[in-house]
């Protein structure tokens, strides 16, 4: 009820260190990147342990967005949400022969009855388990498409790039069960269908390769690479757009097209999702049945899909940033838009700061989904300029500022629209129709 509290950018848990290096960020000596600078000096991330991260209020927020546009695209291909355990029991990943195989990249701990539990990487068998206790699962009840969006575990050799390599993050999964491994394979289209929408909804310039099946398994997997000089994977690509794949899935000898003979350019790229079908290599241990329409028990078809939700942030930030400003997919930026009043003390002041406020309070009660999204950066004491600077550090998709035309009759402010590399001089009107424009999530 009533206005909108203004939100002030001074009162913002956001520790800036916009000057330059972030202290504390890494150890002499040790590889960082232009995501990660710029994460800590916005203070959008905070060093814990190696390898994992305190996830600031503005991150969070763009975390929250970018996992509603995964709803939208999971409940688009039948998904449903659920939440599994972390703390997984080892009887599961012995059952399936991954307590071995994965090595010393799980995290493994003892209860205090001597049970041997690990933090879940992934849970393939967690689901297959919990599919496989329903006793009365049939084939009406498929395809089952169960996902979550959860925190996982990685023991990583050597953390590094910030959230890019992590030993905590977060990661979207799902789990699918099929009828038949035709039609676990049209699932497999469709999720990777929604992986694209996904991406293409983000204006990543993402790439979908072919993939090696690695400690999760199956027949099938793609990998969605976002390319980027720092990234981890070497991909080799068809500039014409026919073939793509991670070089550990080819021979050595394959320097060329399989379609129409151009020669591969190679690339470097971060994995931001990977999608598996993985037939019965799951459902056969925990025996996940269904009846078939003749009443005979047989096994689920499976296939598993992840993205990764904190790397997908980070990556997003590496590729589409400059070296001194964030550029944010505008969509799950945390912020979409900051007001810049104007300098203490100046001629402007006291006309400016009130024309500034009443558009913001204009504008929150004419485009109320922007309410939340908006900062006012209430540091009077620094120049309109540094503010302005800052402002493109941190990468809101607009600032408006109200700086010397604010005193024109009628009012013109100045606007900045950072993905597009414009400044606009507009009136309230102005700034609220082209505002009304933006797609919040």
């Amino acid at each position: 009820p009533g206005r909108a509290k203004r939100l002030l950018l001074s009162q913002l848990f956001q520790p800036l260190n916009l000057q330059g290096e972030a202290g504390g960020a890494s150890k002499p000596g040790e590889p960082t990147c232009r995501s990660q600078r710029l994460m800590l000096q916005a203070g959008l991330i905070h060093p814990g342990s190696p390898g994992c991260y305190h996830y600031l209020p503005p991150t969070v927020r763009a975390m929250e967005k970018l996992v509603r546009l995964m709803d939208e695209e999971m409940r688009a291909v039948g998904g449903q949400k659920l939440n599994m355990p972390s703390l997984s029991s080892a009887e599961l990943w012995r059952a399936s022969g991954r307590w071995e195989r994965m090595g010393p990249e799980l995290f493994r701990l003892l209860d205090r009855h001597g049970k041997d539990y690990c933090l879940s990487p992934t849970h393939e068998e967690a689901v297959t388990e919990l599919v496989a206790s329903q006793s009365t699962l049939s084939y009406r009840h498929l395809p089952l498409r169960l996902y979550q969006v959860s925190r996982k575990f990685r023991d990583e050799p050597k953390p590094r790039f910030g959230l890019l390599r992590s030993r905590e993050f977060y990661m979207k999964d799902m789990y699918t069960f099929d009828v038949s491994e035709e039609a676990a394979l049209q699932t497999y289209d469709l999720v990777c269908g929604a992986y694209c929408s996904l991406f293409n909804r983000l204006g990543l310039p993402f790439v979908k390769v072919r993939a090696a099946t690695g400690s999760i398994g199956g027949t099938v997997s793609h990998e969605f690479q976002l390319p980027a000089d720092i990234g981890e994977d070497r991909l080799l690509l068809c500039p014409n757009g026919h073939f793509a794949a991670n070089v550990e899935t080819l021979n050595e000898e394959q320097t060329s097209c399989p379609t129409c003979g151009e020669k591969l350019t190679q690339t470097r790229g971060i994995e931001v999702g990977h999608t598996f079908y993985l037939g019965t290599k799951y459902s056969s241990v925990s025996n996940a049945i269904f009846s078939s329409p003749d009443n005979k028990p047989q096994l689920a078809e499976m296939g598993c899909y992840g993205l990764g939700v904190t790397r997908i942030l980070a990556a997003s930030i590496e590729v589409l940033s400059t070296e001194d400003g964030i550029r944010w997919p505008s969509l799950i930026a945390p912020y979409q838009l900051c007001f810049v009043p104007p300098k203490r003390g100046s001629k402007e002041e006291e006309e400016g700061a009130v024309l500034l406020e009443q558009v913001y309070d204009d504008l929150a009660e004419a485009l109320p989904h922007l309410a939340v999204d908006s900062v006012l950066d209430d540091r009077t004491q620094l120049t309109i300029g540094k503010r302005l600077k800052d402002a493109k550090k941190l990468g809101y998709p607009y600032v408006v500022i109200a700086g010397k035309r604010v005193c024109e009759d009628p009012p013109v402010f100045e606007v900045w629209d950072q993905n597009a590399g414009e400044v606009l001089f507009l009136t309230k009107e102005g700034v609220i129709e082209l505002l009304s424009k933006v797609e919040v999530l």
